[in-house]
């Protein structure tokens, strides 16, 4: 179909056409003046979500997340928020109502319940797209109740907001503080086991006593390696004073000896003189020899004695060495005691401090949750109050009207279309020549309307056989 043969159909059609748009605008215009007037209350809120926390002091990067303010609008959009509403506003004590809400369900399920599901009806969230606005509209036929039912989503979304957040604030309040009492009696243990063993080895400075203890083993152990070394030595020179006891250096040191040799010197020396000179039998001779055998008697004895003396001195070593040694290990067995009293001590000491760590940090988190389940202040703030309207929102005549005229002219278009093909006549060259299948070779003009001899058109028979009929 061409733009002019839509055009010839909707000027031949144009009655029916106009009916159909005038029934259209009229239904439309008629039913939105008796349909009840609708009132819509706004009430406007705003999130800050850039100042930081009281409590924990920082800013939550969650908040800054286009999630979160979906998330706002579905708290403000759920149940919990309408059945706060509904008990804000006590709804629940209006006779009326309840009837509805019998005739409705018969009794079946909650009051609250189909109270919230029939207000969120009326209910229309929407969130501003670059700000932290969001904009709660409420419909109802009473201004009056349009606004304070919007009013009343806001403070039910601001407390259902505060609620959300100390409700697991105190959970966690509690589970620390009985986690607390746990802890405190753990340090109460760890310190009394402390306590106890301290008391019990009677460790008081444990480090300065150890410290003392230990340097009092190096002591014994030094004196030890010197005692070892005069023993080696003392036990040297005994062995040399039974091979060759006049060679030992302490009786060749002695005076006693060295006296006694030299006089057996000077009297070995008179013996030679006076033999060679008198003769061995001489008395003076004689007399000489005597004292000499004397002295070498008393120079034997001597060096017995002082060689006697060497093994006296080694034997007292020898006894002093061992008392040492005992001693020493004596000590170290001590000072390995103490150093397993200290480990134990400083065991016991960390276990004391990892359970006052933990309490410590317990305590402070517990002190961290009671503040939060006592704050009752929220980052969400009334921008603009719900107040009452002056205007209904709904019907909307002039939208419903304009709308009623474009769907109206679409519906007068469409059932003249619709006639047409219903009943299909010549209405232009195009539709005689698509009927007939010919070209059209030429046209005479519409005879005026009152000219003479006016009649008419006439076609030959031929042409008028090939014509569709009426019904085609």
């Amino acid at each position: 179909m061409t733009f002019s043969q839509f055009l010839s159909i909707l000027k031949a059609r144009w009655l029916s056409a106009l009916l159909v748009l005038v029934l259209t605008v009229g239904t439309t215009v008629g039913v939105s003046l008796l349909l009840p007037k609708n009132y819509t209350a706004s009430a406007a809120v705003v999130l800050d979500v850039r100042s930081p926390d009281p409590i924990a002091g920082m800013v939550l990067g969650a908040m800054a997340m286009p999630a979160y303010m979906a998330t706002q609008v579905d708290i403000i959009q759920s149940d919990r928020v309408a059945q706060r509403v509904v008990q804000g506003l006590r709804m629940t004590e209006n006779a009326q109502t309840r009837q509805q809400w019998l005739e409705a369900t018969e009794g079946k399920g909650s009051f609250d319940a189909w109270l919230a599901d029939n207000i969120k009806k009326k209910l229309d969230v929407k969130p501003s797209r670059e700000s932290n606005v969001i904009n709660i509209n409420y419909t109802n036929p009473d201004p009056r109740a349009a606004a304070a039912i919007a009013n009343a989503f806001v403070r039910a979304y601001m407390d259902i907001s505060i609620g959300l957040r100390i409700s697991p604030a105190k959970q966690y309040n509690e589970f620390f503080d009985a986690r607390s009492k746990e802890l405190r009696e753990g340090v109460e243990k760890a310190q009394a086991k402390l306590s106890d063993y301290q008391k019990t080895h009677g460790i008081l400075a444990t480090d300065e006593r150890f410290d003392i203890e230990n340097q009092r083993l190096n002591e014994l152990n030094s004196q030890l390696v010197a005692l070892q070394a005069l023993s080696a030595e003392s036990t040297s020179r005994q062995a040399q004073a039974k091979t060759s006891a006049d060679q030992l250096h302490d009786v060749i040191n002695n005076p006693v000896v060295a006296g006694l040799r030299a006089d057996q010197s000077r009297q070995e020396a008179r013996l030679q003189e006076l033999s060679a000179r008198l003769g061995d039998a001489h008395p003076q001779v004689v007399e000489l020899k005597a004292n000499i055998a004397e002295l070498r008697s008393r120079l034997e004895t001597e060096t017995r004695r002082v060689s006697g003396s060497v093994g006296v001195t080694n034997t007292i070593n020898k006894q002093r060495e061992a008392e040492i040694r005992a001693s020493l290990e004596a000590q170290r067995s001590k000072v390995l005691a103490l150093k397993q009293q200290r480990d134990e001590v400083v065991v016991l000491q960390r276990e004391v401090e990892t359970a006052q760590r933990s309490y410590d940090q317990v305590v402070q988190r517990l002190s961290q949750t009671n503040l939060e389940s006592q704050n009752t202040q929220t980052n969400i703030s009334v921008l603009t109050p719900a107040s009452e309207p002056a205007d209904h929102s709904s019907p909307k005549i002039l939208l419903n009207t304009l709308l009623s005229v474009f769907l109206g002219t679409l519906l007068a278009v469409g059932f003249a279309l619709v006639r047409e093909l219903m009943d299909r006549r010549v209405r232009s060259l195009d539709d005689l020549s698509e009927g007939l299948g010919l070209p059209v070779l030429g046209s005479l003009p519409r005879p005026m309307r009152g000219a003479r001899g006016a009649g008419p058109l006439l076609l030959p028979s031929n042409v008028m056989a090939r014509l569709p009929s009426p019904g085609r």
